[in-house]
């Protein structure tokens, strides 16, 4: 048995280090780490000052005014003439894609649900494949199961598309984004994909055609609508909206001014969030833990950025740092005899079970700080009433521990080498990638919206839980294989797949990224009414997959944050729109 620090001081909530702690112990010293020194944060101090600025009530009137003009173009347009139905479509489309719905989300619900029960599943422009695709894209986003058979309309009797589309590139693209919405055993939408990606492929390497379009279907191709995060997603279509002649000039203002608006407000937030993050002083206390704080607060900015969500922001980005502190210090500091000891405290949340074989000064420090500062964050920060109705601390409480217990599996397989089966890997590694714990955490602060039972809905791992989790894991071990393999860290999907099928890892890749499209056809299903929870909760798992794809499409981007990623964080919380 290795030899350990102990502590025995107390903590308070300002969590100072006690003075009789000696972290340089040579005690700690004998024990051999498998850990690995990230960089520090390329962030430096560049967001812990934040200068308010001054306040125009001329802005603030304009905003108002804006906002209320739209407001009566979408209940008009939509309790107008059926015909004037795609306009509102498209004014719809227009209004989601530029950030600003958040204002107007009663009047969309009021106005699609008139379009559906007025139109069903026929739709008026049915042989206009770019005004179908988006009648269909939207009534889906909303949550209405349209069916996809209107899309036989533009096929052939052998059930193929008809290979004259390919002359309609809006109606392709149209048709193609549209096609990320499906579920499972819809053949005409996979189709449909295979279809558009083959010609659309074809047209953005034409030089004959329009640069902006074939910059606008790379785009597409790259990263579709289905999977964009909305705050990004305004900052790209603004100026292509602005381009198009029969845009909305109060609404296009109105884009640039809220996105301006809401920006300063997360400037604000990431301010206070780098003081306390800075007050902790990690960077001494859990060398070990990697300091990705603006990455995190980028990551929660994916999952909510109205203004209404602020607490519920601030809450979710302090408490993912909670559980980054856990990951890191199972899968980069703790050895596994004592990883033993640190979940049993956890489990017991008792300092007696800390103190039965004593503990290395970080793992008992890091047990103090996620267990205690979890509940204070929300007891004390939130000061919410209706938090303390039932048992949401509980619920909370139950999914951080089942979150250690599964980490202390993956620190058992790779004590002993053992390579699990990909069902096994899959049912640990979904509850340690603590996306699920991340969606409960994002229902603190939503009011009256949020019932214990919600909370134990998460805890079940429903299906809509699970994909995203699923989606996350195996986008995480994709992008960080290589990485992960240089050190010991616990074997990957992709080890597993290929330990019991004998594939290549090239073929390993793609059956996994095959797994990764499943995962979003089941999000689209569970996102279909009626749902298991109200429909906006269902808005947090979906925006979660969508950071997924933002971060590790390419590479581990939360570890290692590329010129893409950098260039994000920089226009939505440096840049502002001129």
């Amino acid at each position: 048995m290795s030899t350990f620090l102990v502590c025995n001081a107390s903590f308070s909530p300002s969590y100072g280090l006690p003075s009789s702690c000696d972290r340089n112990s040579s005690m700690n010293q004998e024990i051999v780490r498998n850990t690995v020194k990230f960089p520090p944060s390329i962030w430096g101090d560049q967001f812990l000052t934040y200068h308010e600025p001054k306040k125009s009530l001329t802005i603030e009137k304009q905003h108002v005014e804006e906002v209320e003009e739209i407001r009566k173009k979408l209940l008009n347009t939509a309790f107008s003439e059926p015909k004037q139905h795609t306009k509102l479509i498209h004014l719809i489309d227009s209004v989601q894609r530029l950030g600003v719905s958040y204002h107007f989300e009663q009047e969309i619900e009021e106005a699609l649900q008139h379009v559906y029960a007025t139109h069903g599943d026929q739709w008026i422009g049915k042989d206009n494949l770019k005004s179908t695709s988006q009648w269909f894209r939207i009534l889906r986003q909303q949550g209405f199961n349209i069916s996809s058979g209107i899309f036989e309309n533009h096929m052939d009797d052998k059930g193929k598309f008809k290979e004259h589309l390919s002359d309609d590139v809006q109606g392709m693209l149209g048709l193609y984004e549209a096609a990320y919405m499906s579920v499972e055993g819809e053949k005409e939408l996979d189709d449909a994909l295979e279809f558009t990606k083959t010609h659309l492929r074809n047209i953005a390497k034409d030089p004959s055609q329009n640069a902006s379009l074939r910059t606008e279907i790379q785009q597409a191709l790259n990263r579709p609508l289905r999977k964009r995060m909305p705050r990004l997603e305004a900052l790209h279509y603004i100026p292509k909206y602005q381009q198009e002649s029969s845009h909305d000039e109060t609404l296009l203002n109105l884009a640039k001014l809220d996105y301006n608006m809401l920006q300063s407000m997360h400037k604000r937030e990431i301010s206070e969030i780098c003081k306390w993050w800075k007050d902790l002083d990690f960077s001494n206390k859990l060398p070990h833990v990697r300091d990705r704080l603006v990455e995190i607060y980028f990551w929660v900015l994916g999952v909510y950025f109205e203004p209404q969500h602020y607490r519920s922001r601030m809450f979710l980005t302090k408490t993912s740092m909670w559980l980054i502190v856990l990951d890191d210090t199972y899968d980069n500091y703790g050895t596994y005899e004592e990883l033993k000891i640190f979940t049993e405290a956890v489990h017991e949340e008792m300092e007696e079970s800390v103190e039965k074989e004593g503990k290395s000064y970080q793992l008992f420090y890091a047990k103090e700080m996620v267990i205690c500062n979890f509940a204070y964050s929300m007891i004390v920060e939130l000061k919410y009433k209706y938090i303390f109705c039932g048992n949401i601390i509980g619920c909370l409480g139950v999914q951080v521990k089942e979150n250690c217990r599964n980490l202390l599996v993956e620190a058992k397989w790779l004590k002993e080498g053992y390579v699990p089966t990909l069902e096994e890997h899959m049912s640990v590694s979904c509850v340690t990638c603590a996306y699920a714990v991340m969606i409960a955490n994002s229902y603190v602060g939503r009011e009256n919206m949020v019932t214990e039972e919600s909370f134990k809905w998460v805890a079940k791992f429903p299906p809509l839980v699970n994909a995203t989790c699923l989606i996350l894991r195996l986008m995480d071990d994709i992008a960080g294989h290589e990485e992960e393999q240089e050190r010991d860290h616990v074997v990957s999907s992709i080890e597993c797949y290929r330990n019991e099928t004998g594939a290549s890892e090239e073929d390993a890749v793609k059956f996994l990224s095959k797994q990764v499209e499943d995962a979003w056809k089941v999000i689209n299903k569970e996102c279909l009414r009626p749902t298991e929870i109200p429909m906006s909760l269902t808005i947090p798992p979906l925006n979660l997959a969508r950071v997924s794809d933002i971060l590790y499409k390419t590479n581990n981007g939360y570890n290692h944050a590329g010129e893409e990623v950098i260039s994000y964080i920089k226009s939505l919380l440096v840049h502002p729109l001129v």
